[in-house]
């Protein structure tokens, strides 16, 4: 048995719903098969949920300034979108939080966690770039990775010390005064479920190469995240750690069936067990610092929390979040849960814990 097997025992708040008949399903659910039908029925879904869920906590938008733009990757284009404080004076900069959404790699977009990073951006007082990577199965591993890491490229060059008037130079780059963000105040990768795969696997691709030797990523925030793919070669003393996915197989919200299906339309014919497709399989040494929260009723569960082990034998700062009882992406859908409350006070805990260690390393 899982060492968090008791973590499934379901919260009091979810009893109810668990006993009720569960409701038809929508009359414009897609059929099986329906790729795009499917992407967009999947993401309307989280979009209304995601704004249900914070618009009670959205800053007024004399607070925050918000912008897409279009941005170049390999073989097309994707769209970011910032979320900058109101600064108090024309010099005032902000740590960087670089995003991506979930959705299992096959929906989600720009919308998707839209309301909870412009509460973020106002509360922290942290400047924010999401990321609309391009989705599965069209797109395969790794396009989400590699559109993503452009993006952060895109978003992270040196501002350190640049007043915006010097950055409305020619010579500065050329998003910079934009974005009011300098990465030595911090910078932190996040994001959620799927979203929480790509930072993973972001900050193991940034801590290698040169490009952030004079911009380290600072933290990296992971929230329910995917790290191993179920037909990866696993360790034999492994193996015992990771029962969730049958414990929890019939969890609300992603069953076990559900998430083995977006792994195969990430992979495809890829090797599951790529460090890039199965974090947990990566080398840790020198990441930096990480927060984690982790769902006991999700079939994940079990995954996050070996990952969170493996990473402080690495010698890995982290902080864990858990949420007993509880299932994968819970405080979307049921935003009015105690522990819904506590998951977006952990999230703000977590991100000030970063940028603080941020803090404490320059002074």
């Amino acid at each position: 048995m899982s060492q968090y097997a008791y973590l499934s025992e379901p919260d009091p708040e979810l009893v109810p719903i668990l006993q009720s008949p569960p409701p038809p399903p929508p009359a414009d659910t897609p059929a099986e098969g329906d790729v795009e039908g499917q992407r967009i029925f999947l993401t309307r879904w989280m979009n209304e949920g995601g704004r249900k869920a914070h618009e009670s906590i959205l800053p007024k938008e004399s607070e925050y300034t918000v912008k897409d733009y279009r941005i170049p990757v390999e073989n097309g284009e994707i769209s970011v979108r910032s979320v900058v404080p109101t600064p108090t004076d024309n010099d005032e900069l902000f740590p960087l939080l670089f995003w991506a959404h979930g959705g299992g790699w096959v929906a989600g977009d720009l919308d998707t966690d839209d309301y909870p990073l412009r509460a973020i951006a106002h509360e922290i007082r942290v400047s924010v770039v999401s990321v609309d990577y391009r989705l599965a199965p069209v797109h395969r591993h790794p396009t989400q990775v590699n559109d993503s890491y452009t993006a952060l490229k895109w978003a992270s060059p040196n501002r350190a010390h640049l007043s915006v008037s010097r950055l409305n130079k020619p010579q500065a780059v050329e998003n910079a005064p934009i974005l009011r963000a300098d990465v030595k105040k911090g910078l932190v990768l996040g994001g959620i479920s799927a979203g929480a795969h790509v930072a993973s696997v972001l900050a193991h691709r940034a801590r290698d190469d040169p490009f952030f030797s004079h911009r380290p990523v600072t933290g990296h925030l992971l929230q329910v995240p995917p790290s191993l793919h179920y037909a990866a070669q696993v360790p034999e003393e492994y193996k015992c750690r990771l029962l969730s996915m049958e414990q929890n197989k019939l969890a609300p919200i992603l069953t076990a069936v559900s998430m083995k299906q977006y792994w195969d339309s990430l992979a495809g014919d890829a090797s599951p067990s790529l460090p890039e497709i199965s974090p947990l399989l990566a080398a840790h040494a020198g990441l930096s610092p990480a927060v984690l929260q982790i769902c006991g009723m999700d079939p994940l569960r079990d995954e996050a929390f070996l990952y969170n082990d493996l990473l402080v034998k690495a010698g890995v700062n982290t902080q864990v979040f858990s949420y007993p009882g509880l299932p994968h992406g819970f405080s979307y859908i049921f935003p009015d849960f105690v522990q819904a409350h506590k998951w977006n006070e952990d999230y703000r805990v977590g991100l000030r814990w970063l940028l603080a260690g941020t803090a404490e390393k320059a002074q």
